[in-house]
């Protein structure tokens, strides 16, 4: 597979939940997504376009309000899953890290922010520092890369799939979406 990059946007002042556009490696719309405000159990659906009329995605939480939760993503047209993503929820308090999962099951790969220095600033100085998120196998190996870019207006981050990933390329756009949604509650 080719490398992917996707860029996923959320505007910053939205007054309840949040609007998420992404687009692909050439600037071209391929999805939006709505974040519902005050839900107990996340349940974000992934859709074509603004009209919401082509559901592509579903990023749902297995628990309600869970610090260590579980998100399956599914693929919505077949009903297909693509796999899941854990965060580490009190390991996460302090520098982001998730588990991704195949969609058997198999742990296939780790998410771990940039630094724990630059990840405890974000947390209690100021949200202004951008993250980079690492997707790693278990040899070690780079999958993946997720950054967040400094703009006071708009939370932007580009998600490159590197060529030697084997996962679907949309489980890892899943946890960008998924990262940038619960940033957007802790910052």
């Amino acid at each position: 597979m080719a490398e992917s990059q996707f860029t996923i946007r959320r505007k910053v002042l939205t007054l309840l939940g949040a609007k998420f556009h992404v687009y692909n490696s050439e600037g071209a719309l391929i999805g939006f997504s709505r974040q519902k405000a005050f839900k107990l159990k996340e349940d974000i659906r992934f859709f074509a376009d603004e009209t919401e009329s082509q559901e592509k995605l579903v990023i749902k939480a297995r628990n309600v309000l869970d610090i260590s939760a579980t998100y399956d993503v599914v693929a919505s047209a077949k009903q297909e899953k693509l796999g899941s993503l854990q965060r580490h929820g009190l390991k996460s308090i302090f520098k982001d890290e998730w588990t991704v999962f195949d969609k058997n099951g198999n742990e296939v790969g780790k998410i771990h922010e940039d630094s724990a220095f630059l990840a405890t600033v974000r947390r209690f100085l100021t949200n202004l520092v951008p993250q980079t998120f690492h997707l790693k196998d278990s040899a070690g190996n780079d999958l993946a890369e997720l950054k967040t870019h400094f703009n006071p207006f708009v939370h932007r981050m580009t998600v490159r799939v590197y060529e030697n990933c084997p996962l679907n390329p949309y489980l890892v756009l899943a946890a960008g979406i998924l990262l940038v949604a619960i940033e957007g509650r802790q910052g």
